[in-house]
């Protein structure tokens, strides 16, 4: 039996109850009825579950569909227009271009690639077996790439490494940059700007996902967003139909280049930004993409990390969950010289998110650039050490730094060559998407 991941009704039913619970929907007699049924809670890390649950899928189609009924407090609007109001500080779109040095736009997909890369082996490991297996390796503060060479025989069984990541991201297998999907959607986004310009839709980016994207490839909300299409659901109910990860963290990894195109415009960036994330996002998941795109815009030209989340919380709606908890991350990083402290009040907060959601792993991002000052190494380490989703807290910090420091330390610089499973990408240097995303600016 095929048990598909992130599709199942009856592996979507508990994910969907942890997300009423966070949106303030009462489902406690649905949750009670799928409970008293044998049904079981939301896997904490992985995708599918027993065989043996397939028997609950009818009454999970039925609960999903329920829950899909009740009424979600106003606050944390999807439309553009209703978050533009929701923001106070919403920024004016810049008027002219500005003038962007191109080491900066290559720093930028530099420090992605290497934020994602560093991140890769250990995703899915817990932030105490990160700090065991770095300090037992003699790699802690993280200074440099994950190795197996020295782990101990103990420590390696206790804390496995991603086995998919482990042949190509240790210090002593990297061999260029390999595929992730955090490197994939950037290259999606590029190729909608490319062949669509700057009126791009949310229409055209699906339309580019059906020809280009391997379904495969994709997870969580994007998984069941592709399922929908396939299913003839049209956006934006793409975003909302039984896809309980909508406020996950998928659309905050595909933003980055919207904010490069646009530098210095975290407005147009975070529009972008909306129009891509609402084909499988809502609410904090669409906000965290327009926050990733603000920020990244504002890399370019920017001179601290500081005034980069600031543009990033600007279009974040300031009654949001997600605005809280990057405020409250910012405020710690500012205040507490130990940044394990800061991570631990982190885990306080949002411990009881799935360790993919967009709340936790935006505020991580923040509270790293900020306590980063500026240090590429300490900034993506950080956003690494969080213990969250590894490879895309590590490619977006990653991403920021890289852009206000106008390039990568030399030891997390690669061979240029990316690889990518997308039509005319495997083997694309990071230097010739940097040429490619520049000439965009001026499109």
């Amino acid at each position: 039996m095929i048990r598909l991941t992130w599709v199942q009704p009856e592996d979507l039913i508990g994910h969907e109850l942890r997300q009423a619970a966070e949106d303030g929907r009462d489902a406690r007699e649905i949750a009670a009825r799928w409970h008293a049924a044998g049904g079981h809670d939301a896997p904490p890390r992985a995708g599918a579950s027993e065989p043996a649950a397939a028997r609950l899928r009818r009454l999970a189609e039925e609960l999903l569909d329920e829950l899909a009924a009740l009424p979600v407090p106003p606050g944390e609007p999807s439309d553009l227009d209703g978050i533009i109001a929701a923001c106070p500080d919403w920024p004016a779109p810049r008027q002219g271009s500005a003038a962007v040095d191109p080491d900066r736009v290559l720093g930028a997909w530099l420090g992605r690639a290497a934020g994602c890369v560093l991140g890769k082996p250990v995703e899915k490991i817990p932030r105490e077996g990160i700090r065991e297996i770095a300090e037992s390796t003699g790699n802690w503060p993280i200074t440099g790439w994950f190795t197996a060479k020295g782990l101990p025989d103990d420590v390696a069984r206790r804390w496995p490494w991603n086995r998919r990541s482990a042949v190509n991201s240790l210090a002593e297998n990297i061999d260029g940059v390999p595929e992730d999907d955090d490197l994939n959607y950037p290259l999606l986004a590029l190729s909608v700007l490319e062949r669509h310009g700057r009126g791009f839709t949310t229409d055209d980016v699906a339309k580019l996902w059906l020809d280009e994207l391997p379904a495969g490839r994709t997870f969580t909300a994007e998984r069941v967003a592709y399922r929908n299409l396939l299913d003839g659901v049209e956006p934006p109910a793409t975003a909302s139909r039984r896809n309980p990860f909508r406020e996950w963290i998928g659309a905050l990894i595909r933003a980055d280049v919207y904010g490069w195109v646009n530098p210095g415009d975290p407005a147009t960036a975070a529009e972008y930004a909306w129009r891509d994330a609402r084909l499988t996002h809502t609410a904090n998941g669409v906000y965290g993409a327009m926050f990733t795109a603000a920020m990244c815009a504002a890399s370019l030209v920017a001179t601290s990390a500081d005034e980069v989340v600031q543009a990033g919380l600007s279009v974040v709606p300031a009654g949001s969950r997600l605005h809280e908890a990057v405020t409250l991350a910012v405020a710690d990083a500012r205040s507490e010289p130990d940044f394990e402290r800061v991570i631990d009040r982190l885990h306080e907060r949002h411990g009881h998110l799935h360790w993919v959601h967009t709340v936790n792993n935006a505020a991580l991002v923040a509270a790293t650039l900020v306590h980063g000052h500026g240090d590429f190494t300490a900034t993506v380490a950080g956003a690494v050490a969080g213990g969250w989703d590894t490879d895309s807290a590590g490619a977006t910090a990653g991403s920021v730094a890289g852009a206000l420091g106008g390039g990568v330390p030399e030891r997390w610089r690669m061979r240029d060559s990316l690889a990518s499973s997308l039509t005319g990408f495997d083997g694309v240097g990071l230097a010739e998407l940097a040429a490619r995303t520049q000439e965009m600016m001026a499109s």
